[in-house]
């Protein structure tokens, strides 16, 4: 049986945000394709993935709190220019993402269309940027 420390939310979520980013890539190509259920099944991965990773989030940051950049320079302007590009937009992806899914639901698919042209972008740019910092806040040495 595996066993997470609180230690260990970090890299499962930024695992947790590069599976969603896979996934959304490949919804999107099925749906370019005229897949629609492939879609389907492959958007509801990603709601998935995208929820364990929040509930996630929320249960470390609860727990630790925030964790400060050690870097500094040019480094340090690139990690806060990514961090607040993705929190804003990180705010917006359970909003946008619930209406998107709401109007497939409800088999409303010109305006699912619609919102989910700025959905996917910004899903996809949030899911990508959390890896980043990720990686620049654990995982490289400064």
């Amino acid at each position: 049986m595996l066993m997470l420390t609180l230690q260990d939310l970090p890299a499962l979520n930024a695992t947790l945000n590069a599976t969603s980013a896979v996934l959304l890539v490949t919804a999107y190509v099925l749906i370019r394709m005229r897949r629609p259920i492939a879609h389907r099944n492959v958007m509801i991965a990603a709601l998935v993935c995208s929820t364990f990773f929040l509930t996630s989030y929320l249960i470390y940051h609860a727990q630790v709190g925030s964790k400060h950049f050690p870097g500094t320079g040019t480094a340090r302007t690139v990690y806060f220019a990514i961090l607040i590009t993705h929190t804003i937009l990180a705010a917006a992806v359970p909003i946008l993402a619930g209406i998107t899914v709401w109007r497939a639901w409800r088999r409303r698919f010109d305006r699912h269309v619609r919102i989910a042209r700025w959905t996917l972008p910004i899903w996809l740019y949030v899911s990508v940027t959390g890896v980043v910092v990720y990686w620049m806040l654990y995982r490289m040495s400064w």
